[in-house]
């Protein structure tokens, strides 16, 4: 049902992916020309288009995943897919941090400052977790009251 703790925590889950669009993963003071991703001294989500596609496709699975709650084999696999999609998102965002080459000239350039766009692929993770949990849950009840008809 939409009203299931499930739905909960995939909005949840949703709104942390589609937040990530607005909060940076990191920033520095100035920007720095020898970056890629600090040329605008903020690393975001769209200074990549990879990270756009697995963040944005993400977020919108586990919406779409709410209103699939008559069909919960659907409404898992579209979970899965979204847990997924986020952890690919969050190693290829750490990925392009530390091969930006900012890293490598650690002692003349400033140091970045960690924003909260680096906790929301996390916590969009151990919410779409939770509402697999929940969501097998369900799908075990409903089994074991079809062996008792």
């Amino acid at each position: 049902m939409i009203q299931r703790i499930q739905s909960i925590f995939l909005f949840l889950a949703s709104a942390a992916c589609f937040g990530l669009f607005g909060l940076p993963f990191a920033s520095t003071e100035q920007p720095i020309a020898a970056s890629e991703l600090f040329a605008d001294s903020e690393y975001e989500i769209t200074d990549h288009i990879a990270l756009i596609i697995l963040f944005a496709g993400a977020g919108l699975m586990a919406l779409i995943a709410i209103f699939m709650f008559k069909n919960r084999p659907l409404q898992l696999n579209l979970s899965r897919v979204s847990f997924i999609a986020a952890i690919i998102g969050f190693v290829l965002g750490l990925i392009l941090f530390f091969n930006d080459g900012i890293m490598e000239n650690a002692e003349k350039m400033p140091n970045p400052s960690d924003g909260f766009g680096v906790i929301l692929p996390i916590v969009a993770g151990v919410f779409t977790l939770l509402a697999i949990r929940a969501i097998s849950k369900d799908e075990k009840l409903v089994r074991s009251s079809d062996r008792l008809r």
